[in-house]
Order: structure tokens, then sequence, then C-alpha cells
């Protein structure tokens, strides 16, 4: 992990399209202004981890009702 200290008012580049910048500090606790492409998705961690467990849970849900349909015979006309 890169570490990197800055002030204030200060920048960090990600890539040609990413900056993040320092807009607050106080106390423990540090605001970040964020400039990205509107295709590059940012989350803070927990929305993300969340967003994550939902896909888990779909991709999940879908392959199990794929297996119940394998299991059930088709109706005889």
């Amino acid at each position: 992990m890169l570490v990197l200290s800055r002030q204030r008012d200060e920048s960090i580049m990600i890539g040609d399209d990413v900056e993040i910048t320092i807009v607050d500090v106080r106390g423990d606790k540090v605001r970040l202004g964020i400039n990205a492409p509107k295709h590059i998705p940012v989350h803070r961690r927990e929305i993300y981890d969340a967003i994550q467990k939902e896909k888990a849970e779909k991709a999940q849900g879908g392959t199990e009702v794929k297996e119940a349909e394998k299991n059930v015979s088709p109706k005889e006309s």
C-alpha cells in the first residue's frame, strides 16, 4: 500500500482521470473531494462491500433457481 501525506487543499492523482483532494481535516475526520469520470464508480468502502454482497447473493440465488429447475420433471401433455 502506498501511503502519502497531504494537507488541506492538496491533491493526489490516480492515473490521468481521478483526482482526490483533501477538503477538510477535523480531529480524526478527513473530508475528501473526488473528481472522477462518471464511468468510474466511487463508493465508501462499506457501501462497496454491501453492493458486492448483494451481487453475490443474487448470483447464488440464480444458481439455486437453475438447480431447482433441473430437478423438476416436465409436465406430460
